[in-house]
């Protein structure tokens, strides 16, 4: 499989809830690089929320999604793990785990009413969570002097590209990442702007946010 220009992943853990007929379903959102990482959140959860009638999740991990997995975990086959999968897969979203407790409140909800509710739980969880985009991308470490800061700083945010790391010491180094196709326009533009007071050095090639 060809190799992605971007893909989406979750910057900020979150939770969300709902309640369908006296059930609660809280929804988990973690990012995780690993199937071990899952499965280590999944333990857990399962024992944090010990009580809970039941613990469901899906994960989709890899540049490319290779790798998912969903658990309905005592529901219904296919009422629970596979609808959170579906809205992961939906979003678009990789290297996540969304885990989906229920607690049980008295009423059977009958399985499209199951789906509904495992659906509803993972969105809420993932509208409480923060995406980003990771991008294929050249990260460039522009070194400068203190006399052109503000020359690097305008330029940078003319183009929306932020800033990774900085470091002030005899003189100031700024790493950032822009796609290959702008390789040259970006470093054209910061050499005129700077007057060619600047150096510029490519380093390692890969999926950054940006």
């Amino acid at each position: 499989m060809g190799k992605l220009e971007s893909y989406k992943v979750i910057t900020k853990n979150g939770s969300g809830e709902i309640v369908e007929k006296k059930s609660r379903f809280i929804a988990n959102v973690f990012s995780v690089e690993s199937q071990e990482e899952a499965e280590q959140k999944i333990a857990e959860i399962s024992k944090k929320y010990w009580d809970a009638r039941h613990n469901c999740y899906a994960f989709v991990i890899g540049e490319n999604s290779e790798n998912t997995r969903c658990s309905d975990n005592g529901e219904p086959s296919g009422t629970a793990g596979k609808p959170i999968l579906e809205v992961i897969t939906g979003a678009g979203i990789t290297n996540v785990l969304v885990i989906v407790t229920r607690y049980f409140g008295g009423v059977l909800l009958g399985t499209g009413g199951l789906v509904r509710a495992y659906t509803q739980a993972a969105q809420a969880g993932l509208a409480a969570s923060e995406v980003g985009e990771k991008v294929y991308s050249q990260k460039l470490t522009l070194k400068v002097g203190y006399n052109m800061i503000n020359n690097v700083q305008y330029y940078l945010n003319q183009n929306e590209i932020p800033i990774a790391d900085s470091r002030y010491e005899a003189d100031v180094e700024f790493d950032i990442c822009v796609r290959e196709a702008d390789i040259s326009r970006i470093t054209d533009g910061l050499t005129q702007k700077c007057e060619g007071q600047i150096t510029i050095t490519q380093g390692d090639k890969g999926y950054y946010l940006i």
